[in-house]
This record gives structure tokens, C-alpha cells and sequence, in this order.
């Protein structure tokens, strides 16, 4: 059995769908206190832990840090440390606000971390807790996490698209999509093959291909949608937010091909699937 923490986001609820997965959610363990999380890998003893879970509110980080580093930091360092006693790998999901977000080169797995705000500094200090543990784990970052469930760019571009011709959307940030359930299918197999290899431990990146900027994606998504809504280019100086997001989100994946045997997903045919689940939940209302 493998334990997931995390039970309603995205790539949680894709993980759901894969026998051999007990999901647990904050009734069983509030990252928030991360005692009940040691207690829970205590309890089910699973052969795998994935952290699927996170504060994910990165404008209300700012004024949350501490309760953001709680969740993102302390509580995977208190994962790690029951795995590290039980002897049982940790799969960890990040992000590449880790980095900066400058220039425009893939970030490599080598680069210096470099985050420039609160919630870029919580997920960090989850690394670091991490491989301080000593346990046997995989740090997998990621970006633009993209699904048919919770909230995301796809659903609101979707949204938008039943009363708006015109759009604008930032044309400056630039990444890869990535699927949840790409995620979740990598999760697993990265927790599998750590099993039987505990020397793949490492950070690894993993993100959809090619790389775009959200007003490429936005217009990709209308073209597969065959609806007649057009997103016109801005600066993200156009588009303020609490926070500065990345202009380079950029991953290199080669890390993870080379260990694992995993490449990196077109998202155009995952971008289809989760597209054609949210026609069918529509049929169904």
C-alpha cells in the first residue's frame, strides 16, 4: 500500500483513481500540525509515502508564511523523518518557484534555489527538511499543474470562454503545462522504482512539453475547445498580483529520463482528456 497525503487536490484526486493508493486528507492529518502526520505513516506503515498535499495560495502566502512553511516545510520534514525510521521512500511534490524565475534558460536540477517569495521559501525549506532526514526520497518540481478538478487555468479559460470573444492574457511567463494525472502516474512509478532502488533518491524536475507562455496555452485550449475566443498578448506588468510570478518556469527534465525512464508529456494530449472529462461532467448536470 502506498499512503498519500493530500485527498482533494489535484493530483491527489488523480491518485485516488490507482489501486494499491489509501488517500488521507486533513481529518487524518492536519499539515498545519505535522505530529499527526508522523503518526498517520506510524499507523498504515505503507510501502511508499507520496506528499501530495501543500499550501497552495501564493498571493496569501505573503501574509501566511508561517502557517505556509508549517504545511509546505515542516510537516514533509516530519514525513521524512517517520520514512527515514520505517525505511519506506518519500515522493515529494515542489515547484520551480523555488528559483527565481529569471532569464530563460531550463532550470536544472543543479541550479541554486532562489525564491523570491513566501510560498517559494515554504516549499524550499520542505526540500531542505527533506534531505536532511536522511530518508530515502525523491523531490519531484513541477509547474503549471493543469486537470479536470479543483481550480486551474483550463477551467478558467473554459469558464471565460462561455461570455467573452477577447481575452488578455500575459505572454512574457513562460513554462510547461503539466497534467495531474501525468503527475500522478510519475508519483507512482518514481515511488516503485525507489523501492527496489533506494541510489535513485535526488531532486528531479518533471513538466509537459513544449514550453509556452499562458497566452499560447489559453489560445491552444480554445483551438481544442473549437470555440471562437481569442486571448491577445500582455505583459505581466499589465496583469499585477500580490506577487510576482516567475517569468521563467522553464524545467529541465532530462534528470528524471535518465534515472527513472520517465520523458516529459506532450500536454496537448492530456490538455484532449481533461477537455473531454469536463464535457462529460457537463452532460451529467
Amino acid at each position: 500500500m502506498i499512503l498519500v497525503f493530500g485527498k482533494t487536490g489535484q493530483v491527489a484526486t488523480e491518485l485516488q483513481s490507482h489501486k494499491d493508493v489509501i488517500a488521507i486528507g486533513r481529518d487524518e492529518a492536519d499539515l498545519s500540525v505535522p505530529a499527526t502526520c508522523t503518526e498517520a505513516i506510524r499507523q498504515y506503515k505503507p510501502r511508499a509515502v507520496i506528499n501530495a498535499a501543500a499550501y497552495t495560495a501564493v498571493d496569501k502566502a505573503e501574509s501566511e508564511e508561517n502557517l505556509a512553511t508549517m504545511i509546505n516545510g515542516e510537516a514533509p520534514g516530519a514525513m521524512a523523518s517517520a520514512c527515514a525510521d520505517l525505511d519506506i521512500p518519500l515522493v515529494h511534490i515542489s515547484t520551480d518557484y523555488v528559483f527565481d524565475g529569471t532569464g530563460t534558460k531550463p532550470w536544472s536540477v543543479t541550479d541554486i534555489p532562489n525564491p523570491k517569495n513566501a510560498y517559494g521559501r515554504s516549499k524550499l525549506k520542505g526540500e531542505q527538511a527533506i534531505k536532511a532526514s536522511g530518508c530515502v526520497h525523491a523531490i519531484l518540481r513541477t509547474s503549471w499543474v493543469i486537470s479536470a478538478h479543483g481550480h486551474n487555468f483550463v477551467k478558467t479559460m473554459r469558464r471565460l470562454s462561455e461570455t467573452k470573444d477577447r481575452i488578455t492574457v500575459v505572454d512574457d511567463q513562460i513554462g510547461g503545462p503539466t497534467c495531474a494525472r501525468d503527475i500522478a502516474q510519475t508519483c507512482l512509478s518514481i515511488a516503485e522504482q525507489l523501492i527496489q532502488d533506494p541510489n535513485k533518491s535526488g531532486i528531479y524536475h518533471y513538466s509537459g512539453q513544449p514550453n509556452v507562455s499562458w497566452c499560447q496555452f489559453a489560445n491552444a485550449i480554445f483551438e481544442q475547445m473549437d470555440c471562437k475566443t481569442i486571448a491577445s498578448p500582455i505583459p505581466t506588468t499589465e496583469y499585477p498580483t500580490p506577487v510576482l510570478r516567475p517569468l521563467n518556469s522553464r524545467l529541465d527534465c532530462e534528470a528524471v529520463e535518465d534515472t527513472y525512464g520517465i520523458a516529459r508529456p506532450f500536454w496537448r494530449d492530456g490538455l484532449e482528456e481533461i477537455l473531454r472529462d469536463l464535457e462529460g461532467e457537463d452532460d451529467k448536470a
